[in-house]
């Protein structure tokens, strides 16, 4: 597993580092002047190093590599649970780093001739945040999906839904008004125990709460209201 190789590369303290501007010095020299605007806004630090991978991508012709690469890595955080916690501890050395950055590139398995994500991990790398790299593969994957006309919705369960269930969601969802004519539904399904049963549907900027705990903390604040 990638965090068992990467977890005996722990060891000294390095002190947190930042910059922004830093996220500009991957890129490739961009064949364009004019300026590549992300079809939608993500927040937070990993949307920023999101969207400047995506500039990045854009501007060098790799969108394709790039998203098929960051696919890759998640399916890795996915599969490797304790990855996110190696990238997250203090004591990362500078060979940690580099090491780790090697072996994550290694299971990406995709090519990239412009080598916009080898130098994207080592700006993450050089600046001390690849804790951001798992959020950083969720927001691409959002701006990705808007490039494509895709229509994002989220299904939330306690435990992983059968495949039957989701599908009738799905097409249930793809005939409502919240996907415009000519857009696709994508659904990403996710699983968190901490809802206790039901679901939690979003759709863009709507959610619809139909958990268990989202129930409980409902009716929660209505006795308190009412005493």
């Amino acid at each position: 597993m990638l965090a068992s190789r990467a977890v005996a590369r722990s060891a000294r303290v390095v002190a947190p580092r930042f910059s922004i501007a830093a996220t500009r010095g991957y890129a490739e020299p961009a064949k364009s002047s004019a300026e590549v605007k992300p079809p939608v806004q993500v927040f937070g630090l990993d949307g920023t190093y999101a969207t400047a991978l995506y500039t990045a991508a854009a501007k060098t012709n790799s969108l394709d590599a790039v998203s098929r690469s960051l696919d890759n890595m998640s399916a890795t955080f996915k599969r490797d649970t304790r990855l996110q916690s190696i990238l997250t501890a203090p004591t990362l050395s500078v060979e940690d780093k580099k090491q780790i950055v090697a072996e994550i590139q290694k299971s990406i398995n995709v090519t990239d001739k412009t080598n916009t994500v080898q130098n994207f991990l080592n700006t993450l790398a050089e600046n001390n945040r690849l804790s951001v790299l798992e959020g950083v593969c969720e927001k691409f994957n959002t701006i990705m999906s808007a490039s494509r006309g895709e229509v994002e919705m989220t299904i939330t369960s306690a435990s992983q839904l059968d495949q039957k269930v989701v599908k009738q969601l799905e097409q249930s969802v793809q005939k409502s008004q919240y996907v415009g004519q000519g857009k696709k539904l994508k659904v990403v399904p996710k699983v968190n125990r901490e809802i206790r049963g039901g679901l939690i549907v979003e759709i863009g900027d709507r959610t619809i709460d139909l958990s268990v705990s989202g129930k409980m903390a409902r009716m929660n604040k209505l006795l308190q209201d009412s005493l």
